[in-house]
């Protein structure tokens, strides 16, 4: 019997009571030691930090676990800093001890996946050109392969160590939580190199510093209200933005707590989601993060499960409106209709935002403020960005927009009326420093004056005093017969048809048109989606030069570990 099923109908009452008296506020301290997240543990050493599947472990745990690993690895390097550690865990209280033991041992993470295949974690290898391998035994067999091919050495965590950081003993004093580097050697150190897609070519290792995390942490701890009172569900993949500084750093950082999921199911998380889950503490989720996929299968599990009984639905949205505060989807875009019958079954609009791992999080919807399906809010404090369109030649760019927000007032130093559209420029603290051994490829992604260009092409509405993002300059944007077609446009129609589950608008080169726009779609089951049925659906909302020419029907669009499609991939697979 599904765990929901299980749980459900004798839980309701007892988790409203429960929920009620765990509302205590829990202030956080004015001021944070500053630094790594492990250095603010002292702040909260008796407090839950991470539930997983084992046991639940305290701030004072993780950071005693860590301190002693961070002596092995010093030992490992033979007492070098700065050097790459590439480590695989599951999404669980290992994967917290490892990151903070690699920081406090004054070395750089590298975190993997283990969805990556061994040819990929042979790439990341040699490429940072790492001496160090930290895994688990589920990951062993595999990494002894990476390891031995890559001439580094191989560190397999006890399989006790959870275990035994659930275990540790009281403390006897504050100072036991005292560790790591001097302060002065994080600021100005480097601490991730995260890999982006390489859809287009090689991947590149992204280098953020510890300077650059903070910074990014610190924004979303203000912009989205975060207190050491919250819980997050985490379900999100471990060696992205995205999960790890969002969704891992931003509550460690705050002394918040976080339930690790080893991975999405729908039926678990709606079980955390609705309070009955099996553990009565973690009962009272107050934020979660997803992507649009996992939001995508929640309803189709709600459509399943809940749809026909109408005192769940009503309970759904009671619980899920009154007990969560914030709901957050990113990483790629929201379709409408996802955004609809999310705030329809749930009384929540989702809070959209836009980052990419090169920069952290750029623009984000206020907290408190209404909120559009589409748009992606304004730029998060201290970060400015730039809408900029191309001159004479590509390389040369003209400013048509220029702003940055000022303790939440938006300052323009340029402006321009309609709705102007260019590619998005972003300046900031938490802008990432290089990629690795690639000083070529850093230089050819700022501008002279030190902006970062995303590739991305964004729309800043002067109604609406807010900016949307309108895709990829180079496969988002479709040049047809003279006219420049957002896909990410046509796809938001096409996703509201009740008969199409998925879909994705690319440009194939035509000779008569430069591009023509061709639609890729995952029809509902049982239902049939034609080239006229797109025609006659879309006729109504855009112009004619938007309309699709041609249409592949598949059963699945492929997908990435964060839930993004490959459009040049796909491309090249079905037409």
């Amino acid at each position: 019997m599904p765990l929901l099923s299980r749980y459900l109908k004798n839980a309701v009452v007892t988790f409203n009571r429960r929920y009620q008296q765990t509302q205590a506020k829990v202030q956080v301290p004015t001021q944070l030691p500053g630094g790594p997240a492990f250095r603010n543990a002292q702040c909260f050493a008796d407090r839950i930090a991470v539930r997983d599947n084992i046991a639940s472990y305290t701030y004072a745990n993780i950071f005693l676990s860590a301190h002693n690993l961070s002596k092995k690895i010093t030992s490992l390097v033979n007492g070098r800093r700065n050097e790459r550690i590439l480590f695989l865990c599951p999404n669980d209280a290992n994967y917290v001890i490892t990151l903070w033991a690699i920081w406090m041992a004054g070395q750089i993470a590298v975190p993997l996946s283990p969805l990556h295949p061994k040819n990929i974690l042979l790439y990341y290898a040699n490429d940072t050109n790492s001496k160090l391998l930290i895994t688990t035994s589920k990951y062993a067999e595999l990494m002894q392969k990476v390891s031995k091919n890559t001439h580094s050495a191989l560190y397999v965590l006890d399989d006790k160590l959870k275990l035994n950081c659930a275990q540790q003993p009281p403390l006897q004093s504050q100072s036991e939580l005292e560790g790591g580097q001097p302060l002065d050697f994080y600021d100005n150190s480097n601490a991730l190199i995260l890999y982006t897609s390489g859809t287009t070519a090689s991947p590149k290792g992204v280098v953020l510093t510890h300077k650059n995390i903070q910074s990014q942490v610190s924004t979303l701890l203000d912009a989205w209200k975060w207190t050491s009172n919250d819980v997050l569900l985490h379900t999100l993949p471990l060696h992205h933005v995205h999960g790890i500084v969002n969704a891992l750093l931003c509550p460690l950082t705050v002394g918040a707590k976080t339930i690790m999921l080893k991975k999405f199911n729908a039926n678990t998380v709606w079980s955390y989601l609705l309070g009955v889950s099996p553990v009565p503490d973690d009962r009272k989720i107050t934020v979660y993060m997803a992507v649009p996929t996992i939001y995508s299968k929640l309803l189709d599990e709600y459509k399943k499960v809940f749809k026909d009984d109408p005192k769940m639905v009503d309970y759904i949205k009671n619980t899920l409106k009154n007990k969560i505060r914030l709901m957050i989807s990113g990483s790629s875009p929201l379709p409408i209709s996802t955004y609809e019958k999310w705030l329809e079954i749930s009384g929540h609009r989702l809070l959209e935002r836009y980052g990419m791992t090169e920069t952290g999080m750029v623009l984000s919807n206020p907290y408190d403020s209404d909120r559009e399906p589409g748009y992606v809010g304004i730029p998060l404090p201290g970060v400015s960005v730039r809408l900029a369109e191309e001159g004479e030649t590509s390389e040369q760019l003209k400013t048509i927009v220029e702003c940055v927000n000022d303790n939440g007032i938006l300052v323009f130093n340029k402006y321009k009326d309609g709705s102007p559209k260019g590619e998005l420029l972003v300046k900031s603290d938490g802008v990432f420093k290089e990629y690795y051994n690639r000083p070529d490829a850093t230089f050819k992604e700022f501008t002279a004056d030190g902006w970062f260009k995303t590739g991305d092409i964004s729309e800043y509405s002067t109604e609406k005093k807010k900016f949307k993002i309108l895709g990829r300059k180079d496969v988002d944007i479709i040049k047809s017969g003279g006219y420049k077609v957002s896909a990410l446009e046509i796809e938001t129609h096409l996703l509201a048809h009740p008969d199409i589950k998925e879909c994705a608008v690319v440009g194939v080169n035509d000779e008569q048109w430069g591009q023509k726009v061709c639609a890729i779609v995952v029809p509902q089951e049982g239902k049939e989606v034609t080239l006229q049925t797109l025609v006659e659906w879309t006729e109504p909302k855009v112009p004619k030069y938007c309309l699709p020419t041609e249409i592949k029907v598949t059963n699945a669009l492929p997908k990435n570990a964060m839930g993004k499609v490959s459009k040049k991939e796909l491309v090249k697979l079905m037409f």
